[in-house]
């Protein structure tokens, strides 16, 4: 099948960013230069570049300017509006962009997950600010570059434009890696867990009860539950049921 000649200058100008991408110094050229292929072509524009967090709702990594990265042509105080929201209540976008390896866009998020109640919030700002749909490109379990456009993407967006567009945000992504270099304050200070609160939280994670688990470990219940305490310290979880999420997030058990 032929490919159209406006996804074939997609290609070529994509191609032309990456293969000039070591040239760019800075965070924002390599931005402003991935802009100007997508919104030229595509009439989409670049949105932003960030780090994940490493722990789950831990934000005290994120800075603007040094681990997330926003293009000139975000409206004024959206981002603002955005990290003080997103520190309150994460939406369904941050949870997808960590679990998936494949891009996606807002409509279609809405149209998988059906999101309700306050998981709505991310939708409502971007209506807010004119941002009538996202494509949300992850990057290697690590970065995430998201694009803005005010039309709905899925009416017009191609397999081979998803393609592209995905591609350039990868070869961004490994590029502001190179530029800000290790960024070893995310990882932050947290103890680790011993095998004994590791062994609490698996039987936790099976739906076991305290008396249960105090039983199968041949321990004492005020000893779970000391050790459940510490857990929560130590993941920065408010619960039980947050503290065996965390752990299941970080890959510390099954």
């Amino acid at each position: 099948m032929p490919v159209s000649k406006e996804v074939s200058k997609l290609g070529s100008d994509m191609l032309r960013f990456i293969t000039s991408i070591e040239e760019l110094e800075t965070p924002d050229q390599v931005l402003d230069n991935l802009h100007g292929v997508t919104a030229k072509a595509c009439k989409m524009n670049v949105l932003m570049a960030g780090l994940m967090p490493i722990r789950w709702c831990d934000w005290s990594g994120v800075e603007k300017g040094k681990t997330v990265f926003l293009h000139k042509s975000v409206p004024e105080g959206w981002w603002e509006d955005y990290f003080e929201r997103t520190q309150k209540h994460p939406g369904p976008g941050l949870s997808l962009a960590q679990l998936s390896i494949a891009p996606f866009t807002m409509s279609e998020m809405m149209r998988m997950l059906e999101p309700l109640g306050v998981d709505q919030w991310p939708f409502e700002l971007a209506m807010k600010y004119s941002m009538r749909d996202y494509f949300t490109c992850p990057v290697g379990g690590r970065w995430t570059v998201t694009y803005w456009s005010r039309n709905v993407l899925s009416n017009r967006f191609t397999p081979e434009d998803r393609t592209i567009i995905f591609m350039g945000a990868t070869f961004a992504a490994i590029r502001l890696q190179k530029l800000i270099g290790l960024q070893t304050d995310r990882i932050g200070s947290a103890a680790a867990l011993t095998a004994r609160e590791l062994a609490v939280l698996r039987l936790a994670s099976l739906g076991h009860q305290m008396r249960e688990i105090a039983e199968l470990l041949g321990l004492g219940e005020e000893t779970i539950r000391s050790h459940l305490k510490k857990v929560q310290v130590k993941l920065g979880a408010r619960n039980r049921v947050q503290a065996v999420a965390q752990a299941i997030r970080l890959n510390l058990i099954p």
